[in-house]
């Protein structure tokens, strides 16, 4: 039976100037299954930035309910979702977000600090986790010894420390070139394969043509909810 990682139903958000409301997502309805590859796309001003933030813990909606893996986390107080976060998501963001003055294997650890797990299991299971990515010869440089594309892997490897639920990724090509672009998308082609549950926003179609599934927003509401033949086909040969 399919096990829902992503529950969202009727999923509203304002914003408030003043007493004038600004309404962001107007009803959003949307499953998402255990080890799906999904992408997420929208021009400005569409919502899809807005959708991120609730589907990553970071923000809550003014209306509707968000399940994940389980859990409602639509009224979640602060604390709750902070902890739901370091447990259920893996993120990876466009600016890579590493701590400089930590070398590559510490700034995979931090979130099992949070954890609780002991150091020795911390750099055991970074190690692990930087080999996976194919950085296990840099792992003690810092970000500003590292590529791009190096650092980007990092924080792929960060996101996938604490066996997370879900991996969101934010515009992960971003900052990148055409050729280290393709060599992260089939990074996150192989975390998929593992069994991971993949979410992508981009703007970008080539980046969603790696996903099986594109969903598209516009002005606040879901315009349309694809399977990506293409890359089925792939997946299937």
């Amino acid at each position: 039976m399919s096990q829902e990682v992503i529950h969202l139903e009727a999923i509203r958000k304002s914003y408030f100037i003043g007493k004038n409301e600004l309404p962001v997502l107007k009803g959003v309805t949307l499953d998402i299954l255990k080890n799906e590859y999904v992408a997420l796309m929208g021009p400005s001003g569409s919502g899809k930035s807005t959708l991120m933030n609730i589907l990553g813990c970071l923000d809550t909606p003014t209306g509707g309910k968000y399940v994940l893996s389980g859990h409602d986390v639509s009224t979640m107080e602060d604390d709750a979702l902070a902890r739901v976060r370091n447990k259920e998501i893996g993120f990876v963001f466009q600016q890579f977000n590493l701590m400089p003055r930590l070398s590559a294997l510490e700034n995979v650890a931090v979130p099992l600090i949070y954890a609780g797990i002991s150091k020795r299991d911390r750099d055991e299971k970074a190690m692990m986790m930087l080999e996976k990515v194919g950085l296990g010869q840099r792992y003690k440089h810092k970000p500003n010894e590292l590529s791009g594309g190096q650092c980007q892997r990092v924080a792929i490897a960060r996101a996938l420390v604490n066996d997370p639920s879900l991996i969101l990724a934010d515009e992960p090509t971003g900052n990148l070139d055409t050729k280290t672009s393709v060599e992260i998308m089939e990074i996150f082609g192989r975390i998929h394969a593992g069994g991971n549950t993949v979410v992508l926003v981009t703007h970008e179609e080539d980046i969603a043509e790696h996903a099986l599934r594109v969903v598209r927003l516009r002005d606040g509401l879901i315009e349309s909810d694809k399977l990506n033949n293409h890359a089925l086909a792939g997946v299937v040969n």
